[in-house]
């Protein structure tokens, strides 16, 4: 197993959390189509449901659009074990009551030759982060307003 890791990318997870629990399905082609493109692999994917009350069920991968097709049957079964209760209670902790979530864990196949390669040269990953989209507008609205 120990090989089979080092040849891995790197491994990330999102909280994607839906107001109203209204799921479009709009975006569900396109992780389809990264999936199917070989740029990330699906580890674990998991629907959380944030009660009014403030108590979270986890809902089961369904249609989730309304339209009578199993939208995320292409998911079932992707469940690596690796999000546990902790986990998931943590996820639901960022939601507002009456709000729905994915929990996505995936791999980033796009970068497993990269990493690996660095693996093979004894680097190792000390840090990691995300920069919010509304973050990065506020940095470049700043940088404006000082330019300016």
């Amino acid at each position: 197993m120990t090989g089979e890791l080092n040849e891995m990318g790197p491994i990330d997870y999102v909280v994607i959390e839906f107001p109203g629990s209204r799921m479009t399905g709009e975006g569900l082609p396109l992780l389809v189509d990264l999936v199917d493109r070989g740029i990330i692999r699906i580890i674990d994917l998991t629907f959380l449901k944030k009660e009014l009350d403030g108590s979270v069920v986890a809902l089961e991968i369904a249609d989730m659009t309304g339209d009578g097709e199993l939208d995320l049957a292409v998911f079932e079964g992707a469940a690596s074990g690796l999000l546990g209760a902790d986990d998931l209670d943590e996820a639901s902790a960022a939601l507002q009551p009456g709000n729905s979530a994915g929990v996505i864990v995936y791999e980033n196949l796009w970068a497993a030759p990269f990493a690996a390669a660095l693996r093979r040269g004894g680097a190792q990953l000390v840090a990691s982060g995300r920069i919010p989209l509304q973050d990065l507008a506020a940095a470049l609205d700043t940088l404006e307003s000082d330019a300016g």
